[in-house]
């Protein structure tokens, strides 16, 4: 579906689909427009697209952007290299009109890949990504689409807020310069960001029936639309994993028991002193007629020590404001 422009003053809305694993929307570049399937994705800064320089498989799969059907497209010299936690990019910069929702975000940097290697984007379901988060990690110091936005006035707010459904029949939005109260209940409970790079907060633990099960101590976090699952040290993703009976698939994933889910605990976050409850409904995920643990083990060690990543399992369940006017977040129980 693609964006469009929410209500004069508070934002505008860009509407995505809502499968349980990944969310996209659609934007477009150029003059004429040309247009692109994206990743709206807090856990980077950079937008790039395929185009017709890139001579990897994963291109000729998807969109292209073709520099010289665009009257406004200008050049540069200047090179990009993306590396994710899985799928990289390499390419080139230029200048272009880049079309979110109502907004015409003029002169906005942008990469154009040339090569995409391996498998992971010939098979995703989206051309390209949109980073949301600070400009501090995004790749050849390329200025996000979020601040050029800011930088020109175009929206009243400088934060963006995201919504991410539960199911395919009401869809999902990232609004950008404001929020929507219609999507979520109770109040919004700020958190500062710890790190401006990432969205990352501090958690103060995470527990089960009581039970300090992992960050027993405090522990780091990133909020991060662009990450499906919710990952944490192996260490203590192993704990939870034994405590709801989650056990080795065939795959990399852990199965667990369709029917277990009506009696499985909450996995509750504490995070500025609230908690954030996860019920099994939300860290149970139905694939292909049977259930897989929506928490993953994974090594990411920062400056602050071991990481984890809040990502669409969480999010499902929490409406996230990512506020850059005071560097906090603030959530708050979907609606």
């Amino acid at each position: 579906m693609p964006c469009s422009l929410g209500a004069p003053g508070w934002g505008v809305t860009c509407a995505v689909p809502a499968p349980q694993e990944e969310y996209f929307g659609t934007i477009s570049i150029g003059t004429p427009a040309q247009d692109f399937t994206v990743i709206f994705d807090t856990g980077s800064s950079n937008l790039w697209v395929p185009s017709t320089y890139c001579s990897s498989l994963a291109c000729t799969n998807h969109n292209r952007f073709n520099p010289e059907d665009s009257s406004t497209y200008e050049a540069t010299s200047e090179s990009v290299s993306i590396e994710y936690g899985t799928g990289s990019m390499t390419g080139i910069l230029g200048y272009d009109t880049v079309k979110v929702g109502g907004i015409d975000d003029t002169n906005q940097i942008f990469g154009l890949s040339e090569t995409e290697p391996g498998s992971t984007f010939y098979y995703a379901p989206f051309d390209g990504i949109l980073g949301l988060a600070y400009p501090s990690i995004s790749s050849s110091d390329a200025t996000p689409v979020f601040d050029n936005i800011w930088d020109q006035g175009l929206i009243s707010e400088d934060l963006i807020s995201v919504y991410l459904s539960s199911d395919d029949e009401s869809g999902s939005v990232v609004i950008f310069g404001g929020i929507d109260s219609s999507y979520y209940t109770g109040s919004l409970h700020w958190v500062p960001v710890s790190d401006e790079g990432y969205w990352q907060i501090a958690v103060d633990s995470v527990t089960i029936n009581g039970e300090t099960i992992a960050c027993s101590e405090g522990c780091q976090a990133i909020i991060d639309t662009g990450t499906s699952l919710l990952t944490g040290p192996p260490s203590a993703i192993d704990n939870i994993q034994s405590y709801i009976g989650a056990t080795a698939g065939s795959s990399s994933e852990e199965v667990i028991s369709c029917s277990a889910i009506d009696s499985l605990p909450d996995v509750i976050f504490t995070i500025n002193g609230v908690e954030f409850p996860l019920p099994a409904s939300a860290y149970i995920l139905e694939e292909d007629e049977s259930c897989i643990s929506g928490f993953e083990g994974m090594d990411l060690d920062t400056s602050s020590g071991e990481l984890w990543v809040l990502g669409d399992v969480f999010i499902r369940q929490y409406y996230t404001v990512f506020n850059r006017a005071n560097n906090r977040v603030r959530l708050a129980s979907v609606a």
